[in-house]
């Protein structure tokens, strides 16, 4: 049992780093180029994956200790802190205010659309009221 473990700890560690090294953003890997970070942790399994751990990624408390989540440090977004839900979001809500104006714009003009075709329509099928209903 103990045999197996020491194979199958290291070897979590290794998928585990390998998994984490690629899907890291690269604003958030410190150091080193990603790229290269990847190698270290492809070739030596075990130094490669303690090493990304400890020296490779920015870990929450650096960013915490900077106070910006890093694609707001990347000018990408607001402060760390609270998630805002969508219904809290000025931008989503005016997004949403945006799309909403513009579908009622859309259905105000296919209503328009049918009413001129509906009085067509009986134009031609009404001719003992001068082409009207």
């Amino acid at each position: 049992m103990l045999r197996i473990l020491t194979i199958l700890l290291p070897l979590a560690l290794w998928v585990w780093a390998f998994i984490d090294c690629l899907t890291t953003p690269e604003e958030e890997v410190r150091h080193l180029p990603k790229v290269v970070w990847v190698i270290i942790v492809l070739l030596f399994p075990l130094v490669g994956s303690i090493a990304w751990l400890v020296a490779g990624k920015q870990r929450r408390a650096a960013q915490d200790a900077e106070g910006l989540h890093p694609a707001a440090a990347a000018g990408h977004g607001r402060p760390r802190g609270r998630t805002l839900a969508p219904d809290d979001d000025p931008e989503f809500l005016a997004s949403l205010k945006k799309d909403d104006n513009r579908h009622e714009d859309m259905l105000k003009q296919w209503e328009a659309d049918l009413r001129r075709r509906e009085d067509e329509l009986r134009g031609k099928e009404d001719p003992d009221n001068g082409g009207r209903s």
